[in-house]
């Protein structure tokens, strides 16, 4: 768990004093001359310097592992909201034959062929729609059919669902 640190300045009474010992050969020794100490820094140490290499790391991950969630509800929003339209399905054939048969192409293909399809008559002419069945689901589209005799059937689809 990190902790943090409250820094504080070394404050002193001159900061950039220094007393002067000539020791000969051309050489002078120096030795800080602050005068009084009105603040006690905060030592500059390993201890502490970790300790913010320990924040740094542990705010990394944690940033790391919030994208991952972003991205993951994103992907999850995206299948939730779905997509949606209408097809219109003829029928040229005489009942009890049927030939309504037609493929939809997704605009946007799933990830798994685990999504829902749900469907709504909007329409149909010159009979009944009898059951509209989905079949033959893949990642970008799926076919659906009507089995009753209706010359036309339009209808309004629903997927969600399909994502990772």
């Amino acid at each position: 768990m990190y902790q943090r640190q409250v820094w504080k300045d070394h404050v002193v009474e001159f900061p950039n004093r220094f007393q002067e010992t000539n020791l000969g050969n051309g050489l002078v020794n120096e030795v800080p001359a602050p005068g009084e100490i009105i603040q006690q820094g905060t030592p500059q140490s390993a201890r502490n310097f970790n300790n913010i290499e320990e924040g740094i790391i542990a705010g990394t991950e944690m940033a790391d592992y919030l994208a991952v969630m972003v991205q993951q509800n994103r992907r999850g929003l995206e299948t939730v909201q779905g997509e949606c339209g209408t097809v219109t399905l003829t029928n040229t054939q005489t009942f009890p034959f049927n030939n309504s048969g037609k493929t939809v192409a997704l605009k946007t293909p799933r990830d798994t062929l685990d999504y829902f399809v749900t469907i709504e008559v909007v329409s149909e002419t010159g009979g009944s729609a009898g059951n509209v069945t989905v079949y033959n689901k893949l990642a970008n589209g799926f076919s659906v059919k009507f089995d009753g005799s209706a010359k036309s059937v339009t209808i309004r689809y629903n997927v969600t669902g399909g994502g990772i």
